[in-house]
């Protein structure tokens, strides 16, 4: 049927159980497309058989619509088919940045970049107030009044740098393949960052009470598997394996302390399986594909390292990951047993991540080169490892001295 399109006319459009159209009598070729199910969507045809989806009303605005049905009738007309036609790309017809998300940018990202779950959760839970625009309605003035939401709700700057960082990656993938000409954010400067900032690491204090923690963690463990024994002997139930003869009664005490002197990151500790690791050598490889950088490397191992790895694969129930979950399968997350640790201990403001930074931080107070120190960290770039570079005995006083 044919009616002149209006926002009242749309909304009143009734599912009938059975597909049918809405030709719009302002701009003719336009029609709306109500399915079987009750989806309505913007349709333009310019000669038989030749038609485009615009987009779905309610995402789409009937004057959009109206607007990029009227391009692609004049490009028919003057070129015989519309340039969005002809160049194989979607031209007008644009999504919003939400399809453009979940259908376009989604499904390339997660070929090409490790951890698109953390980046896909950023953007779903950041960006509300934009995903229904049109990925080419949205301006550097939108993005910078989310910018200032966040530091007005006391995000620090990096942390805001780093939201908008994904965002960004959106916009300069959907410049790229010409959904958009230029970049929303091509004129926001990032936010000024302390590039050096305060790096935590264990005092030799803080070190000792993790450790004492750590050891008295496992001891109170042992006594309470022997009083749980015991009340099961006592009403002949089946006994659980006695912890007094191992060496560690779970898996978090090797954790830390491979951690701890090897500066691996957790995910990385978390995939480490038995075949990477070599005793004859003494050496952890962090393969490719369990890598942030996605480049392989080798951590030598030191003796307590070595150790507690031995000691470990004598009582560890999986051929496969160094450390696996109750159900042999890998680990997805230890901050219950952490956190309860780290206040055990009294150490405060330290969290898993920072084990890394102790790792790294001790090594530049010994002397090691900053290179060196790169490359057991598997940083990409050395300019991260520079945030150490204040820590290395007597460089700067022995620079001023000589002048």
């Amino acid at each position: 049927m044919k009616e002149k399109l209006t926002g009242k006319l749309l909304s009143s459009l009734e599912v009938t159980g059975k597909e049918y159209e809405v030709h719009d009598t302002i701009v003719i070729g336009l029609y709306v497309r109500v399915t079987a199910a009750g989806a309505k969507s913007y349709i333009v045809r310019w000669g038989r058989a030749r038609k485009k989806a615009l987009g779905r009303v309610g995402i789409l605005t009937l004057d959009q619509a109206r607007q990029e049905a009227t391009q692609y009738l004049y490009e028919a007309r003057k070129h015989g088919e519309p340039l969005a036609v002809t160049h194989g790309r979607k031209g007008t017809a644009l999504p919003s940045l939400r399809e453009f998300i979940d259908d376009t940018y989604m499904p390339w990202f997660k070929t090409h970049h490790k951890g698109h779950e953390k980046t896909l959760h950023t953007l779903d839970n950041n960006f509300d107030t934009i995903m229904a625009q049109r990925i080419d309605a949205i301006t550097g003035r939108d993005l910078d009044q989310i910018r200032t939401t966040w530091m007005q709700t006391g995000n620090k700057p990096s942390t805001v740098n780093r939201k908008m960082g994904s965002i960004s990656g959106v916009f300069s993938r959907a410049v790229e393949w010409e959904y958009i000409t230029t970049h929303p954010l091509a004129k926001l400067k990032q936010l000024k960052v302390d590039s050096i900032g305060v790096v935590r690491y264990l005092s030799d204090d803080e070190d000792k009470r993790l450790r004492s923690a750590l050891d008295a963690r496992q001891d109170e463990m042992r006594r309470e598997r022997e009083s749980a024994n015991k009340w099961r002997a006592d009403r002949d139930q089946e006994q659980k394996p006695s912890l007094l003869d191992l060496h560690f009664t779970d898996h978090l005490k090797p954790m830390v302390i491979i951690s701890l002197k090897t500066g691996m990151r957790r995910g990385e500790l978390f995939n480490l399986k038995w075949s990477s690791v070599n005793f004859d050598t003494k050496t952890i490889t962090v393969t490719g594909d369990t890598a942030k950088t996605s480049e392989t490397r080798h951590i030598q191992m030191n003796t307590e390292v070595v150790t507690t790895l031995k000691e470990w694969k004598k009582q560890s129930t999986s051929d496969h990951y160094v450390f696996a979950n109750r159900e042999g399968d890998r680990f997805e997350d230890v901050k219950s047993a952490w956190l309860k640790l780290l206040k055990r201990a009294q150490v405060i403001g330290f969290r898993w991540h920072d084990m890394r930074h102790d790792f790294a931080s001790k090594l530049v107070m010994a002397g090691v080169p900053l290179n060196t120190v790169r490359d057991l960290l598997g940083h990409g770039d050395i300019k991260t490892t520079l945030c150490y570079a204040h820590l290395a005995p007597g460089t700067k006083a022995a620079a001023v001295e000589l002048i």
